[in-house]
């Protein structure tokens, strides 16, 4: 007797249902992941600048309002970038990159302190009526013009000097007046970023060995001085210094291990009492281990790795090489920002202030984070045989 339909196998591999933004279920995944994350940390920096607000004499939602009105137009910005397709990135890559230049710039000329004031010591911010970061957009600059350009240069990665050369000698206009500002870790990031997504385009490893080399003594000089050296002696020894220089990562460990398994609960840490400096941003991260303890702390990193696998799926699955490297370096964004915030908060590196993606405090940051992950969503839209909406 033959064998009904319902009673035969499927003949090849079983995928979960269309998303309904394409081809797959890639898009809804990073939308979902994006949105949970999102969540998570609105509800954590409530918590952890609620009495920051107070002593300032503001509402304890103060700075989760501000927060939650970026992430609003930040849910707009996603969804206008993942409705353009992903080529016509690469039209607007030089013209990004340029204005990326220009605005950061304008925050280290001697005579523009009435709108790039120091802060802090250094001289991060525009503000033009609204206060804006352009270290955060020249992130997505540079992976966007990287990845162009890098598609161009295919031929040439054969030669240190028409392969690699170029790319040194733009990443060096975007670096340096970051490094004026200065904010060395941000100013690495991008590097680290220029660098992935070139060497996913197929350049020579010798090559990078190479520059490094001689970037190394101006890296070397740079950690040697100031402020750097020592956030660099309290990471060797933090017990050199627990009141100054080791006193945040003190602080962070402290609200880390007051965790335990699962947390003091919502509301009730009691390092953001003014006893861990940035609780709200720089080390949103040990909040969360204070009230939510390892279990908060093990789902947030699992939705962190969850939508960067999804990443590199996509960035593998890309329709072509310019958006295989977008999806690349959008996706090593995420992941190196994470990694990096959780690991000072850890003792594991020097401190230094790389905020948590899309949990730690400041609108340009989170508007520049949603924005990449709406061009990641357009490159898996465009997937072969996907469904891409021409605007």
């Amino acid at each position: 007797m033959a064998a009904r339909p319902l009673d035969v196998a499927p003949a090849g591999p079983i995928g979960l249902p269309d998303a309904g933004l394409g081809r797959g279920w890639e898009p809804l995944a990073v939308v979902l992941l994006t949105l949970a994350i999102l969540a998570f940390g609105l509800v954590t920096l409530y918590s952890a600048s609620s009495v920051l607000a107070l002593r300032q004499n503001l509402p304890d939602t103060y700075f989760a309002v501000r927060q939650a009105g970026g992430a609003l137009v930040g849910v707009v910005l996603l969804a206008v970038c993942a409705l353009i397709p992903h080529h016509r990135w690469a039209r607007w890559a030089w013209p990004m990159l340029w204005l990326a230049v220009a605005l950061l710039v304008l925050v280290v000329l001697p005579f523009t302190h009435g709108i790039a004031p120091e802060i802090n010591g250094a001289r991060r911010w525009l503000r033009l009526g609204i206060s804006i970061q352009p270290s955060e957009f020249a992130k997505v600059a540079v992976i966007v013009w990287t990845a162009t350009i890098a598609v161009k240069k295919q031929e040439h990665f054969n030669s240190l000097t028409l392969g690699l050369g170029p790319f040194f000698l733009i990443w060096g206009a975007v670096l340096f007046p970051i490094v004026l500002q200065p904010n060395l870790s941000t100013a690495l990031i991008i590097a680290v970023l220029g660098v992935l997504i070139v060497f996913a385009a197929g350049a020579r490893v010798a090559h990078f060995a190479f520059l490094g080399l001689l970037v190394l003594p101006f890296m070397q000089s740079q950690l040697e001085v100031g402020f750097r050296a020592q956030r660099v002696a309290a990471f060797l020894d933090p017990a050199l210094d627990p009141s100054g220089a080791g006193f945040q990562l003190q602080q962070s460990l402290v609200a880390l291990g007051s965790g335990g398994a699962t947390g003091v609960g919502f509301g009730e840490g009691r390092q953001k009492f003014g006893f861990l400096p940035e609780a709200h941003n720089d080390f949103i991260f040990a909040m969360v281990g204070e009230e939510w303890g390892l279990v908060g702390v093990v789902l947030m990193v699992s939705a962190y790795l969850a939508l960067v696998l999804v990443g590199f799926r996509i960035a593998a699955r890309a329709p072509d090489l310019f958006g295989e490297l977008l999806a690349v370096g959008i996706t090593s964004l995420i992941a190196l920002q994470a990694t990096l915030h959780m690991m000072v908060g850890l003792g594991l590196l020097p401190t230094t202030g790389v905020g948590l993606p899309l949990f730690s405090f400041g609108r340009s940051g989170l508007l520049v984070t949603m924005a990449a992950l709406g061009i990641l969503i357009s490159v898996a839209r465009a997937e072969p045989g996907g469904r891409v909406t021409r605007v």
